[in-house]
């Protein structure tokens, strides 16, 4: 059985569109190449063909997963969120107790995660220290190199996509 996953209005938009740039573009392209490459001749032989077959075989195998995630993706409500404590699609501020960081991240699916705007992967070390906990809580989170310490401060359905610099500030971003 496959993983279910839980995608933002946007995040199931960007894997449609890619699945379907690799159904309608790429797709095609692989199959001129192939045949391209059979019609200059001997195909025993034929090192572009078997390359262009090779490729094929990949792009079929990319779709194919690609096809299963999105068949088992989730569009989450995100004005439906408990913000009692840190779920799938939460924003939080946390503070690292080791050297006094603050940092805020969205908690996505794994197929979203993209660090340089702050969401980060449920099933990444920190994601999973991180859910069920409430503000005030104390995450213990281990990674490859020891056990890290958060402080939860804040848990919310939405901060404005924080830049890498504004992560480490240990102010917050004023309401407008």
């Amino acid at each position: 059985m496959s993983k279910v996953s839980y995608y933002t209005a946007e995040g199931l938009k960007k894997l449609r569109d890619e699945l379907n740039q690799l159904r309608d573009v790429e797709r095609p392209r692989a199959s001129q190449a192939i045949a391209e490459a059979r019609d200059k001749g001997d195909l025993s032989e034929n090192a572009e063909y078997d390359a262009a077959k090779e490729a094929q075989g990949l792009l079929e195998m990319k779709i194919a997963k690609l096809e299963e995630v999105y068949a088992n993706a989730r569009l989450i409500d995100e004005s439906q969120l408990d913000t009692s404590k840190i779920l799938v699609h939460s924003n939080v501020k946390i503070k690292n107790l080791t050297n006094g960081a603050e940092m805020k991240y969205k908690l996505v699916a794994q197929s979203e995660a993209d660090l340089k705007t702050g969401k980060i992967s449920v099933d990444s070390p920190i994601g999973k220290g991180l859910l069920g906990k409430k503000v005030g809580d104390i995450a213990e989170v281990q990674v490859p190199n020891g056990t890290l310490k958060f402080e939860i401060l804040d848990i919310c359905l939405l901060y404005t996509s924080p830049s890498p610099r504004d992560r480490t500030r240990s102010r917050m971003p004023s309401s407008a």
